[in-house]
């Protein structure tokens, strides 16, 4: 009977311990998306029209492109459409391959690359074809366009001069590629005569536009690791130039800053990110790779504010649009933020799909969901 006691008291123990906190497992997700909290909104964004479309937005490479009044879209599918940016009324559309980049455009043609590794170029005003050559990679990022020159950064690690007249090949330059690679997703930038591009190898380099010559490069990061992984340094994101300085970010690595007179970088702090980083209001601001968002003083490059509210909620990349810093996630809200303190004072789920990309043009906000539906929004 005693033993009965003894075995009934334990159990009564062992369920009474189950409720306990103690009893739980202490460990915690850190991957998991943090919730939404609660926000005080004095930002609201309204939509003004919406172009729904197919394909798959997976890389978020998709960005819309703009000249004069026109807004250029392209999906993964081949669709290429010119719409008016401001009605969204169509005034062309075109069919090719299979896409593997985002659209660009300027000096009067619209540049598109395909799954094959063909680079084509349109007529911005009715979508004819003026060329098309074959680059032997794919082309991941979108072209940079110079009145002269077309610059591709191709998943080879090459990055490509194409004459804007008829495509041929002006010049190459092919970076050492590491064994293993994340993306590959940056573009090429152009600049006072300059090919500013970043490299799968975590470096950057500047090149002179009419030759190609190499005028100065450096290391945004170097690799520490010991393995294939821990050694992935890829720059996805454009380098972003402000007058003398050249600001950029890679995977595994830093934030850096280079300065073109010097030829070298001045300034880094660890970070890890596939965007581009954003200058304004006297900050540097950068979106991780665990979408936890940091800042830095553009002066003194003392830390600011960080912010992990909207932490692994998969951020899309980050503008400015009307002063104000916005970010998509993978819930398909837009989420406004004042650049000065990081507090989110706006916010509107726009669309049932991940947010993968944002644009601005003017007073207007464009937003890409993953099924490549395009929203036109504005404050």
């Amino acid at each position: 009977m005693k033993s009965i006691y003894l075995n009934i008291i334990a159990i009564l123990f062992i369920t009474s311990c189950s409720s306990l906190k103690f009893w739980e497992s202490a460990e915690v997700d850190t991957d998991e998306p943090k919730p939404l909290s609660e926000i005080q909104k004095s930002i609201f964004l309204n939509e003004n029209w919406v172009k729904k479309s197919n394909g798959e937005n997976d890389l978020g490479n998709f960005l819309p492109s703009f000249s004069q009044e026109k807004l250029f879209f392209a999906n993964n599918i081949g669709s290429i459409n010119a719409f008016e940016a401001i009605s969204g009324n169509e005034i062309w559309s075109k069919g090719y391959n299979e896409l593997s980049s985002g659209i660009a455009s300027g000096f009067g043609v619209v540049i598109v690359s395909d799954e094959l590794g063909n680079v084509i170029a349109l007529n911005q005003n009715d979508g004819s074809e003026l060329w098309s050559i074959n680059v032997k990679a794919k082309v991941l990022s979108r072209a940079a366009i110079d009145a002269s020159a077309v610059m591709v950064k191709t998943s080879a690690g090459e990055l490509i001069s194409l004459d804007k007249n008829n495509g041929e090949i002006l010049w190459s330059y092919r970076s050492q590629l590491p064994l293993l690679t994340v993306r590959g997703s940056s573009s090429p930038v152009i600049a006072d005569d300059k090919v500013i591009a970043t490299f799968d190898n975590g470096r950057l380099g500047v090149f002179q536009l009419s030759t190609g010559f190499p005028i100065w490069d450096g290391a945004i990061s170097y690799v520490s690791g010991t393995s294939e992984l821990e050694n992935l340094v890829d720059a996805d994101s454009d380098p972003v130039v402000q007058g003398p300085l050249i600001y950029a970010t890679n995977y595994q690595g830093n934030v850096s800053i280079f300065d073109q007179a010097q030829k070298r970088a001045i300034w880094k702090s660890e970070s890890s990110s596939f965007y581009s980083p954003v200058i304004t209001k006297g900050l540097i601001i950068v979106v991780e790779d665990n979408s936890k968002i940091i800042t830095f003083s553009n002066k003194t490059l003392e830390k600011s504010w960080s912010s992990d509210l909207l932490l692994n909620r998969s951020l899309s990349n980050p503008i400015t649009y009307k002063g104000n810093l916005v970010v998509g996630d993978f819930e398909g809200f837009v989420h406004v933020i004042n650049p000065i303190n990081g507090k989110i004072i706006g916010r509107e789920r726009v669309s049932k799909n991940p947010i993968k990309s944002l644009s601005s043009r003017g007073d207007y906000l464009y937003v890409i969901d993953e099924k490549f539906s395009l929203f036109s929004l504005t404050l």
